[in-house]
């Protein structure tokens, strides 16, 4: 019985440990992908405002939404950051 209750305290570790370790890769993964969107969305308005409304303003809108997406990315990383940290506090109470 007692062998099981240790088993089952290392499976919880290595549970913890597999879901820190997939947060942290996912931190990476939103930052890059905000400001990509960031750029993607800045670069279609650019082209928008030329086609429809024939103002000339690339590379601006470029980067401003892709500061926008960085700027969002950071956000999900500070919040991230607070929620583990929040955990953390609870487990150590």
């Amino acid at each position: 019985m007692h062998e099981q209750d240790a088993h089952e305290g290392t499976n919880m570790a290595e549970k913890s440990l597999f879901k820190q370790l997939l947060e942290a890769s996912t931190v990476g993964l939103n930052l890059v992908a905000s400001t990509v969107i960031g750029g993607l969305m800045g670069y279609g308005f650019d082209y928008a405002m030329e086609r429809w409304f024939g103002v000339k303003t690339a590379p601006w809108l470029l980067f401003v939404f892709a500061i926008f997406g960085i700027i969002a990315g950071f956000k999900d990383l500070i919040m991230l950051a607070r929620k583990s940290d929040d955990q953390s506090h609870k487990k150590n109470s």
